[in-house]
């Protein structure tokens, strides 16, 4: 028996002793709290019922022994600033995070109470609705790091973080702090890290900053600083960080850095610094970006060479001289571009060196002459070469078919001739290819890379006939060939093509093809400029995404097809007439012309019921999910009957809606071609009209075989039952749901102003003034803050443009195609995975790398929208990207702003201006350097 007891407590203490944490518990104080805390949040994943240790709650951590709770996160758990001092009873706390809640203030119990807790070291309050003036710390002796980034705060700073004696991280970026940058950052000055970016902190850099010796990163990005960097900056020895990017500072760049060994990042781009570039930076540095500058002068020799240096960026300031040969094989991004550069694109760069790293090297708007150098080919991990609108002659190398890896490749307006080489079919990864405004001769080659989605060889000499292997790019969304000597038959054309087919003035003869009629995603044709003859093919009125239609000057005769109202048709030098036998007005239609649209519908009606019978054999053999996005079909293929129903679901909580939306009247108004009034990327518009007069729109998803398997229906429904739930007034919620046989369609409230993009650049341009277009932008801005901040993740947009944002108002727009993100899925694209996330002119440069929609790309495609509104200007114009154009630009502000809103007062002018510098921030080429959106609201909102 005594034996029996004996091992008994031995096992019993080899258990506790093995197993502290299965036996150990709280103190019943500690517990306590815990329990009281989850009464105060109903925290989701805190269950005292099934679980009544909280050490191991999520969230919760305690020290070794189970008896002490030593670190909370509650991130994101819809804390209240009341329950914020329940917190400070844990007196043996460390780490305490409440970021991404709602907290719009700290109390003063929760100050003095956690003040005096002897071991905390980390509060995180990033990521809140804090607003008002930044608190006084008092206590807190043994903090560490403070982080209040990402709220409201504003107001100066003086001594309210003097008394933090342990200091040695502090972020207060993303917030509305003003005055001089603050020097009280603790009395020990035992300061690490200074986080002050996307602030309005303004006046000089401090030399007391240079007190703390043991700064090892700054971070001033997006203030309005100005005068220049302290000569002195060589003495922080410790610095490893140096971004001072988005200000106003100026001067030369101190010599003092060059004395920093442990300095690897530095990025001062969009200031206004002169002088030069100071020989021997790049000795420690990996990255150097001062970009948008000022700086003059040639470029040291050795300044690409250092073995550590990754990343160079001088673009855009006012340097001369010649390219740098010696480049260091560690070398991954060159940016020279918008200088005044001359020579010749170096010839050594990557010859002969096996591991070099080239990835992207743009040597775009400079003055470079001679060659292309074929050694460029063994630059083997290329993806982007960009040595456009410099003045380069001769052939293209043939060498640069060994570029496996080369994705973007812009040579356009430069002096190259001769044919182009058969080797560029060898380039399997490349999408973009622009050799636009050469002199290129004789034909296109038979073969191209067969993953294009770009391609422009407009404005040179090609002859002959266009290959009829460009029927098999299957991923090509734009082409451009126009401005050539092409002629022969127009082979069939990829339906993938969705931006623009543009064979304009050439010498392509006979009827134009009836094959067109199958691009049912394209939204320009321009055949203008050459010597068609015959009609105009009736099959045209089937292109469903066709917004302009260009004709002019061939030889096109008898009667105008009847093309939808908004497609803009320009006829001019044909001899075109109408049904009524009467010439048609050569001026482009407006959609006002209420006697043609008359006309037209009655046209569409008579065509309509003609082929009627013989569609319907079409329709008998359609399957599920049949149609692809590579050939959408046509209006009066896809709607002739009314689809058969295999589930359906009024999503909706509201009872007015609920009453009011008739699910069989969905299904028939989506059966008629003219009930259509929108198409986007992914969608098709259709008002319906409920018994109760009641208007709704039922938007049809238009790339069926990305959205779900047919074992997946669920799942979808599933989805749009979630978003249905979500309350916001800038934001489009779906009121329910119908999947048929052959599509998914889902239920909204009818708004009758259309999209953004109708109103900015349709038949209503001009028509907003600059206080509805701020409107906007907020409103905009709020949509997407909220879709953001979303509880359980943020919701992203899969193609956030102009043409998703719909208006309620000329004040009030909703954000659109929030569905599509949840529903549609990118990886089962045929295509590049850029071509379906985002339209053209609002994706961020990273996607075509990256391979997953961000939030920081949704920002980029916010940003464009931006841009729009201040500029007038489309996504896509003047022949680029309207963020190239914009930064292009970037030095005369008011040729970059709408003339017929900026010149209404100065007023507006100034604030149009303070919210360009806020649209730049945004499309910033670099996804870390962009504001969260709930960032990008409050600088909205203080521009007003």
């Amino acid at each position: 028996m005594n034996m029996f007891r004996y091992e008994y407590t031995t096992t019993f203490l080899l258990l506790f002793l093995l197993c502290p944490m299965v036996l150990s518990l709280l103190s019943q104080n500690q517990t306590n709290t815990m329990i009281n805390l989850y009464n105060l949040l109903n925290h989701s994943d805190w269950n005292p019922s099934k679980n009544s240790n909280p050490c191991s709650w999520k969230g919760v951590t305690c020290d070794t022994t189970n008896s002490s709770v030593i670190n909370i996160v509650l991130h994101g758990s819809a804390l209240s600033s009341q329950s914020l001092p329940v917190l400070c009873k844990i007196e043996t706390l460390q780490h305490l995070d409440v970021s991404n809640n709602h907290l719009n203030s700290i109390p003063d119990g929760f100050l003095s109470a956690c003040g005096k807790i002897e071991n905390l070291k980390l509060l995180n309050f990033s990521g809140n609705v804090l607003s008002g003036f930044l608190p006084t710390f008092h206590g807190f002796g043994r903090l560490e790091s403070l982080d209040m980034s990402f709220n409201r705060l504003s107001g100066t700073i003086g001594l309210q973080l003097d008394g933090l004696v342990s200091l040695k991280f502090l972020n207060l970026g993303y917030n509305n702090f003003s005055g001089n940058l603050p020097t009280n950052l603790g009395r020990s000055m035992v300061l690490e890290q200074l986080v002050l970016s996307n602030n309005n902190f303004e006046g000089t850099i401090p030399d007391q900053i240079l007190s703390y010796k043991n700064l090892t990163v700054i971070d001033f990005m997006a203030n309005q600083l100005s005068g220049s960097i302290p000569l002195n900056i060589g003495k922080l020895s410790k610095l490893g960080t140096l971004s001072l990017s988005s200000n106003k500072l100026g001067g030369k760049i101190p010599m003092s850095l060059l004395n920093i060994k442990t300095l690897v990042r530095f990025a001062a781009y969009k200031n206004h610094f002169t002088g030069v570039v100071p020989l021997g930076i790049t000795k420690f540095l990996s990255y150097l970006d001062l970009s948008y500058n000022n700086l003059s002068e040639s470029i040291p020799e050795g300044l690409l060479s250092p073995p550590q240096i990754l990343f160079v960026d001088l673009s855009y300031n006012k340097l001369i001289g010649h390219v740098p040969a010696n480049i260091s094989t560690s070398l991954v991004r060159l940016r020279l571009g918008g200088n005044s550069l001359t020579g010749e694109v170096p010839s050594g760069i990557c010859e002969a060196i096996r591991d070099n790293q080239l990835t992207y090297m743009e040597l775009d708007n400079n003055q470079l002459k001679g060659l292309i150098p074929p050694g460029l080919g063994s630059c083997k991990k290329l993806a982007l070469l960009n040595l456009a609108e410099n003045q380069l002659t001769g052939a293209l190398p043939p060498e640069l078919g060994n570029l496996s890896h080369l994705q973007v490749l812009q040579l356009q307006t430069n002096k190259l001739n001769s044919t182009i080489p058969i080797q560029i079919s060898q380039l399997q990864k490349l999408s973009t290819l622009n050799l636009s405004y050469n002199s290129f001769d004789g034909p296109i080659p038979s073969d191209m890379p067969v993953n294009l989605t770009f391609l422009d060889l407009q404005g040179n000499n090609l002859n002959g006939s266009i290959p009829s292997s460009i029927g098999n790019l299957r991923n090509l969304l734009d082409v451009q060939l126009g401005e050539n000597q092409l002629s022969g038959d127009i082979p069939q054309m990829p339906s993938s093509l969705q931006i623009a087919l543009n064979l304009s003035s050439n010498h392509f003869s006979g009827i134009i093809p009836s094959s067109f009629g199958d691009l049912a995603s394209l939204e320009i044709l321009d055949l203008s400029n050459n010597n068609f003859s015959g009609p105009i093919p009736p099959s045209l009125t089937k292109m469903s995404a066709l917004t302009q239609l260009q004709l002019s000057n061939n030889n096109l005769s008898g009667f105008l097809p009847s093309f939808a109202p908004y497609v803009n048709v320009d006829i001019e030098g044909n001899n075109v007439k109408n049904r009524t036998n009467v010439p048609v007005n050569n001026s482009p239609r407006k959609k006002g012309n209420s006697v043609v649209a008359a006309v037209l519908i009655a046209i569409a009606a008579a065509i309509f019921v003609v082929g009627m019978v013989t569609l319907l054999v079409v329709l008998i053999s359609r399957h599920y999910c049949k149609v692809t996005d590579e050939r959408v079909q046509s209006n009066e293929i896809e709607n002739l009957d009314i689809p058969q129903v295999i589930q359906s679901n009024l999503s909706t909580p509201n009872g007015i809606h609920r009453s009011n939306i008739d699910l069989s009247k969905a299904m028939e108004a989506v059966a008629e071609p003219s009930n259509v009034t929108l198409k986007t990327k992914f969608s098709t518009y259709y008002k319906a009209v409920m018994p109760s007069g009641s208007i709704y729109f039922a938007k049809k998803l238009n790339w069926c075989d990305k959205i779900f398997p047919v074992s997946s229906v669920d799942k979808f429904g599933k989805e749009l039952d979630a978003l249905a739930k979500l309350n916001n007034s800038n934001v489009m919620i779906p009121l329910g749901y119908i999947v048929s046989t052959n599509n998914a369609y889902v239920l909204y409230e009818f708004v009758s102003n259309g999209s953004l993009f109708d109103v900015l650049h349709g038949s209503m341009e001009n028509s907003l003034d600059w206080a509805s277009r701020y409107s906007i932008a907020v409103g905009v801005a709020q949509g997407l803050s909220f879709l953001h901040g979303f509880a359980s993740g943020p919701i992203l947009l899969l193609d956030l443009s102009s043409k998703s944002i719909m208006l309620k108002s000329l004040k009030e727009p909703l954000v659109g195609d929030i569905e599509h993100y949840k529903v549609i899925d990118p990886s089962k694209s045929t295509g590049s995975f850029s071509a379906v996330a985002g339209s053209v002119g609002y994706i961020p440069p990273e996607y075509a790398y990256t391979m997953r929609v961000t939030v920081a790309g949704n920002v980029y495609s916010f940003g464009v929208i931006l841009l729009e509104l201040l500029t007038g200007k489309s996504a896509v114009t003047e022949g680029t990207e309207l963020v190239k154009w914009v930064l292009r630009n970037s030095r005369n502000q008011d040729h970059i702003l709408d003339p017929n809103v900026s010149r209404t007062s100065q007023a507006v002018r100034n604030q149009m201006l303070a919210i360009l510098e806020i649209a730049l921030v945004c499309v910033s080429t670099s996804p870390d350097a962009r504001p969260k959106m709930k960032t990008v609201l409050r600088m909205l909102l203080n521009a007003r």
